[in-house]
C-alpha cells in the first residue's frame, strides 16, 4: 500500500503500527480512510485515488 500511494503522491509515507484492527490513512494529520466505517482495506487502487483526488494543501 505504501508503493501505491508513493506512486500517486510521490512522498515517502510511513506505515504505522496499530492494534485491534484499526486501520486508518491519513495526510497531514487529517483522516481520509478508516476500515472502521467501510469494514474494509481500501481496495488496490482505492488508497491512490483517494490522495490524488485531496488538494496539496490538507
Amino acid at each position: 500500500m505504501s508503493a501505491e500511494i508513493k506512486a500517486a503522491t510521490g512522498t515517502e509515507v510511513k506505515l504505522i503500527a496499530g492494534s485491534g484492527g484499526i486501520f486508518e490513512i491519513r495526510k497531514d494529520g487529517h483522516l481520509i480512510w478508516k476500515k472502521q466505517r467501510g469494514g474494509a482495506f481500501p481496495a488496490v487502487g482505492e488508497a491512490e485515488a483517494l490522495f490524488s483526488t485531496l488538494p496539496n494543501n490538507t
